[in-house]
């Protein structure tokens, strides 16, 4: 087991699954539940760590497979690892890079030895491993790495999904084989796509492994939102209750409320600084597209309920006309201000659980949206 990495749970809601804790790691503890930031590339689009810190964030997210292309995991450990690197001296945590291989790779060949495939910058062949995956992400030296798996596409056939998941859980085991790094926690990762069976196969399976964690993976892939729900609830229950559960690539609030009510402590996604170089924005009185013209003499502030740096310092029209002039100065307060929108809300919820109330804040919280909520 990882060294100086473990899950200690404070409070459980007594309405739902929702529970507060700490999660102890290497670089730092940080409360969950949690929404972590995505700096794929070693870094949150437009924002500095001192940015970061300021928003309130604890674990960062960098990407396996983007990082091995450039500037190379060598560089990365020469450098002294990611946090050296990226100037973050909180908690990393690295994913295996499968979704990537499986989303961005037009031609690929499965194995049961791995994956081959071209990359998406130029084409080059690379061939990746469950051993070769864990050597990548040992060199990055994030704080939690995962396990390499083939995030199963939906919808897909119950065959394929129960060929895929057994191959997934085959090289869960190679991969945590390979691990050496006492200073990093490994998680393995649920697959099993829409199907209850193969859902509580694949978690069985992978608990008996004895990870430091477990993930929820093939879920907000384009499901509709009540296999989205069922996915989870397929998995949970066969997850021990003493480790965390975290729920790969959500970011809509209506998702994460989901998972939190049913025990997911880690959430992370790209949609918060995707959507917001987009114009779209998260305000405790639902969504706001500042490109449209009501806002050209709008002085008022973005969400007087939010305490950010972009709303404590500017105005609707001044961020529509960073806007409709592509300054970078824009999104970069606009990702600041979504970021901030997503880790209050789980500050908010954390305390709502420890006052057994999570239901209720969901509700609420869910209520000033309406139909967009999900967005």
């Amino acid at each position: 087991m990882a060294k100086d990495f473990w899950l200690e749970i404070l409070h459980e809601d007594k309405n739902s699954g929702a529970r507060y804790g700490i999660l102890h790691t290497p670089h730092g503890d940080v409360e969950v539940p949690m929404f972590m930031p995505v700096g794929t590339l070693a870094t949150v689009k437009t924002i500095s760590p001192e940015e970061l810190k300021a928003i309130g964030s604890g674990v960062i997210l960098a990407n396996t497979y983007h990082l091995a292309l450039r500037p190379g995991e060598d560089i990365v450990a020469k450098a002294g690892g990611l946090h050296s690197f990226m100037n973050w001296n909180g908690p990393i945590l690295t994913d295996s890079g499968g979704f990537q291989v499986f989303s961005l790779a037009k031609k690929r060949e499965i194995t049961e030895e791995g994956v081959t495939f071209r990359n998406h910058l130029d084409g080059g062949l690379l061939h990746f491993t469950p051993e070769s995956v864990i050597g990548i992400e040992e060199k990055l030296g994030a704080d939690i790495i995962m396990s390499f798996d083939e995030c199963i596409p939906y919808p897909v056939t119950h065959a394929y999904a129960k060929e895929s998941t057994e191959r997934t859980i085959r090289w869960a085991k190679r991969g945590k084989d390979a691990h050496k790094r006492a200073n990093q926690a490994l998680f393995g990762i649920v697959q099993g796509g829409e199907f209850e069976d193969l859902r509580r196969y694949s978690a069985l399976e992978t608990v008996k492994l004895d990870f430091d964690g477990y993930s929820i993976g093939g879920t907000s892939i384009g499901e509709p939102a009540d296999v989205y729900v069922k996915m989870i609830d397929y998995s949970v229950p066969y997850l021990p209750k003493d480790k965390p559960r975290y729920l790969m690539g959500v970011g809509s609030i209506d998702f994460i409320l989901e998972g939190i009510e049913r025990g997911v402590d880690m959430f992370d996604c790209v949609l918060p600084t995707r959507i917001a170089r987009h114009g779209s924005l998260m305000t405790s009185t639902g969504r706001v597209n500042i490109k449209r013209a009501e806002y050209k003499d709008d002085f008022t502030t973005l969400d007087e309920h939010c305490d950010c740096y972009t709303c404590k310092n500017y105005t609707k029209a001044y961020l529509r006309h960073l806007y409709v002039t592509d300054e970078e100065f824009g999104k970069r307060l606009l990702s600041i201000h979504n970021l901030r929108f997503l880790v209050k809300m789980m500050e908010e919820a954390r305390l709502a659980i420890k006052e057994d109330r999570f239901l209720e804040f969901k509700k609420e919280t869910l209520a000033k949206f309406g139909d967009e909520r999900g967005f």
